[in-house]
């Protein structure tokens, strides 16, 4: 392609190479998995050790700032040193911190002793203060941590510009990853671990130490549950429970805890789900009572001070505190879940385990960062041991050792006339070489050879150790042990059993009265007490609609309905408002959110999915066919269900029976020819969109326009219609009943 150019005399010519085709697959694998797996591996997904790269990168780099012994700094200082290992934003690596705090109460142990203002895990809108006006240091339980870090406990790598070395992992002497709590979503995965006990954890990985075989069974009844750091009560059920402990998945219920003030007539909550703030439940309050569904509150506010949470809710008199309560946990946040998804990376690869399986992956870790930190100590006494046999044979003759030091030259040949003149190598006469004029006395000699006696004591005690692994264990134990004393703390999170919970039943909450409902042609519902009726029955209808099914119910009941396009709706009779026979009612389709242009045609009140009862589908084809009711029968409560009968052809009526009381209807065609049968011999199908068997033949051309139940009021000598087998052909209706027909379809 050719380009002139108006402001130079001569032609630049632009060559354009051809667009190479790629394979979606190839750009995906090329330049998306990179990002995929660098999410995964190096910012989502905690390890081992209970930490993402962000959470080690900030501790290490407070640790190597003297944190965790010298006085507090500010977070800003803590902020600026962290980039030099994790090259974010200062916002970004704020934000790590503050979660770690004491201040920020997320965790059940803190890893960060904070001063000033860190906001709260259980409200969004209490936020931190800047990082130049917050002070923290590394709290003690850190320790922990970073036991062995020094001892070449961990792999050390360079950090992203290899100005500086950082832990793979942190040597943490306890099982971090299941009392840290952590949540991250990468990309295609995500990961949700919830805090366990200290205490807990502690004698179950001691358990597991002792007996590899211990059942899932025995950890139970060792830890019992998570331990959430807002506390709260866990609704205990050990059927789900085994299954997080074997899989890693599930759910975890959690209801807020109160207190009844008497004399106030208030309830204050005190603990509320890990999962949720008091935002979010002051605002679903706050709509209920706009909503006029929980009439029995006055006033509700947030009291969170300087003593804790506090969230307070004044009663009406005469309110029942437990029962509002039940109420508060079925429609708000008050109560909730905490989905269970251990997803962990185990040497870079991410895997979804059991509580078992994750502490037994954290005996493999911790084996091997002991058994490091136990050869870099023995290394380091055998070295000393070493250095102290050669001053041994020194001590043995130290006047000769004098008389070579005395006698030789040069300084450069002290070490070589040592190491001939008593058979010690480089090192030991290094040594020797160096030892103070003051040090050679008596007490000096025998304090050395006790030291050797002792460091043989030492060397031969950790190589026992590392050459038996049970041993190994139980040091690992021991130091558990050690733990669960000096750091364990009592449940904050109660246990309920399923057995001792009420649950709300909101029938309970609503008035009941007797009423009649009614649905008409063109959609109109309406729900009239059975008082209003007797003051005035006459009906308002829309113009041409007329009045298709009435029940007599109460307000407490459940009401089937089935539309033109296939679908079942179900709603309660509460849900409706109460209205006049003299009002339109309400519209149906809008009411139940239906499809555009679908209008119910049968309504019954549901008394249940029984068996030996039925639903009677009649299609504008001739055919027929009954479902039985248990077919709609599902696991969980459902409004609506689709494809509940076949839409192979317009349905032209539908009725419910009961198999012992079979009932006559009449189907009438646009020829004016009619049959009537007993619903008893249409067949029954399992199959929810079977489209029947004929009833009634029909030539080219004809249709079903009329299939009614009660029909002695519209057509008057039906003898000559009712047919005994099917499929059966139409009789001619008589005069009167074909005048009939006619003026209702003109209707």
């Amino acid at each position: 392609m050719a380009k002139k150019s108006k402001n130079l005399k001569e032609t630049h010519e632009i060559v354009y190479a051809p667009a190479q085709k790629q394979l979606i697959t190839d750009t995906i694998e090329k330049n998306y998995m990179p990002y995929v797996m660098s999410v995964i591996v190096s910012r989502a997904i905690p390890e081992i050790d209970g930490l993402k790269p962000s959470h080690r990168k900030l501790l290490y780099t407070m640790y190597k700032m003297g944190l965790l012994t010298g006085p507090r700094t500010k977070s800003a200082n803590v902020v600026g040193q962290t980039m030099k290992l994790n090259p974010h934003g200062d916002i970004a690596i704020y934000e790590t911190m503050v979660r770690l705090t004491k201040g920020n109460e997320s965790l059940l142990h803190p890893l960060v002793d904070s001063k000033g203002s860190f906001g709260k895990q259980y409200s969004s809108n209490m936020r931190f203060a800047a990082s130049r006006y917050t002070e923290v240091k590394l709290d003690p339980f850190c320790q922990e941590l970073f036991r062995g870090i020094d001892k070449d406990a961990v792999d050390m790598i360079d950090n992203y510009d290899g100005t500086m070395k950082e832990p793979v992992l942190l040597p943490t002497t306890f099982p971090n990853v299941l009392v840290t709590p952590n949540t991250g979503i990468a990309v295609g995965m995500a990961s949700s671990i919830c805090s366990f006990n200290l205490a807990e954890i502690c004698d179950g990985t001691i358990a597991l130490l002792k007996n590899p075989r211990t059942t899932t069974e025995k950890m139970l009844d060792i830890i019992k549950a998570p331990d959430f750091p807002g506390g709260g009560a866990i609704i205990y059920n050990r059927d789900d429970m085994k299954q997080i402990f074997e899989t890693g998945s599930g759910s975890v219920k959690i209801r807020s805890r109160y207190n009844y003030d008497k004399t106030q007539n208030c309830i204050d909550i005190i603990q509320i789900p890990y999962s949720t703030s008091i935002e979010l439940i002051l605002n679903r309050i706050s709509d209920l009572v706009k909503e006029g569904k929980l009439k029995e509150i006055v006033d509700f506010r947030d009291e969170i001070d300087l003593s804790g949470f506090k969230l307070t809710l004044d009663l009406r008199r005469g309110v029942d505190p437990d029962k509002l309560m039940n109420k508060l946990y079925k429609l708000t946040p008050l109560e909730d879940s905490f989905k269970c998804n251990f997803n962990i990376l185990i040497e870079s690869t991410p895997r979804q385990m059991g509580v078992i399986e994750i502490l037994n992956e954290w005996i493999k870790f911790r084996m091997v960062c002991l058994s490091r930190e136990l050869t870099f100590d023995l290394n380091k006494k055998k070295d000393k041991l070493h250095l102290l046999l050669g001053l041994g044979k020194i001590l043995l003759d130290i006047d000769k050792a004098i008389r070579i030091i005395r006698h030789t030259e040069k300084e450069e040949d002290v070490i070589p006339n040592l190491m001939s003149g008593f058979g010690i190598d480089e090192l030991q006469a290094e040594y020797i070489a160096e030892i103070k004029l003051r040090n050679l006395n008596k007490q000096y000699i025998i304090n050395r050879i006790n030291e050797i006696e002792g460091l043989q004591a030492e060397i031969a005690h950790i190589e026992e150790i590392l050459g038996d692994e049970l041993k190994l264990k139980a040091l690992i134990s021991s130091q558990l042990a050690d733990i669960k004393k000096k750091y364990g703390q009592p449940r904050r999170s109660q246990l309920i059993h399923t057995d001792d919970v009420e649950v709300y039943d909101e029938s309970e909450e609503i008035e009941n009265f007797n009423a009649r409902v009614y649905l008409t042609r063109e959609g109109y519902f309406k729900k009239i007490t059975m008082q209003s009726l007797r003051g005035n029955d006459e009906h308002k209808l829309k113009e041409n609609d007329e009045i298709l099914f009435t029940e007599e119910t109460d307000n407490l009941s459940e009401i089937v309905f089935i539309t033109d396009k296939c679908q079942l709706y179900k709603a309660k009779t509460a849900d409706f408002e109460c209205c006049k026979a003299s009002a339109m009612g309400e519209y149906l389709p809008a009411k139940l959110g239906m499809d555009q242009g679908e209008k119910p045609i049968f309504m019954r009140i549901h008394t249940g999915w029984k068996n030996g009862e039925n639903y009677v589908y009649i299609f504008e084809n001739g055919k027929g066919v009954r479902i039985p009711s248990t077919a709609y029968e599902t696991k969980a409560p459902r409004r609506k269900l689709v494809n509940v009968y076949s839409s192979a052809s317009p349905i032209r009526a539908v009725f419910y029976e009961v198999e012992k009381s079979p009932f006559e209807i009449i189907m009438v065609n646009n020829a004016d020819r009619a049959i009537i049968i007993k619903t008893s011999l249409i067949p029954i199908k399992t199959t929810k969109t079977s489209g029947g068997v004929t009833l009634m033949t029909l030539k080219n051309g004809q249709k079903l326009v009329d299939c009614r139940k009660d029909f002695e009021n519209i057509y008057e000598d039906t003898k000559g219609y009712r047919k005994l087998k099917i499929p059966a052909s139409g009789q001619l209706l008589n005069e009167k009943d074909i005048k009939a027909q006619q003026l209702r379809i003109d209707g």
